[in-house]
């Protein structure tokens, strides 16, 4: 089962980004309702190792903070792959984030090393679109754009199936920060 582990988008936070995606000016949107800050992606997993996982993530312990988020940004460079709105650091998320390492190395997961770039997806592009010119315009024009802070009050383990049309994810488990 393909899955990760994410803090979910409050729906003020929602409104606020759709808002920002209906004027970019490339790629596919991801849908409101997918809209997420990835703490680890899990890749393919046995179900038996995603329990061990569950149980691990039941003891994670941290407490409930806010988080700012800090305009647009691009992966990819020249041949940008995704647009997304960047999030302020956050002493809080980062311990969050070590602590659900710990929890998926104690399940017996191994992890891709690379290194953590808090961030919400807004749209993905194809690869061989045209137009960084255009993205970087519109990240510089909308980046300026205030959005809401994010409570952060709890996190989700997420299965992920892909389909032609775009992901579906379906939420296996939540987790309340205290």
């Amino acid at each position: 089962m393909r899955c990760f582990v994410a803090i979910p988008v409050p729906d003020h936070l929602r409104d606020a980004l759709v808002s920002v995606q209906a004027h970019l000016p490339l790629g596919r949107p991801v849908a409101r309702e997918n809209l997420h800050l990835t703490l680890a992606f899990l890749d393919e997993q046995p179900e038996d190792r995603l329990e061990e996982l569950h149980a691990e993530l039941d003891r994670v312990r941290a407490a409930a903070f806010t988080l700012s988020l800090s305009g647009l940004g691009c992966f990819g460079g020249d041949k940008p792959r995704l647009i997304f709105a960047d999030v302020s650091p956050s002493p809080a998320l980062e311990d969050v984030h070590r602590k659900i390492l710990g929890a998926a190395r104690r399940a017996g997961i191994a992890l891709a090393r690379r290194r953590f770039h808090p961030h919400v997806t807004l749209a993905r592009i194809r690869p061989g679109s045209a137009g960084a010119d255009r993205i970087a315009a519109a990240i510089s024009g909308l980046g300026d754009r205030p959005l809401p802070s994010m409570p952060v009050s709890s996190m989700s383990l997420f299965r992920s199936d892909l389909r032609p049309d775009g992901p579906i994810y379906d939420e296996l488990a939540h987790y309340d920060l205290i």
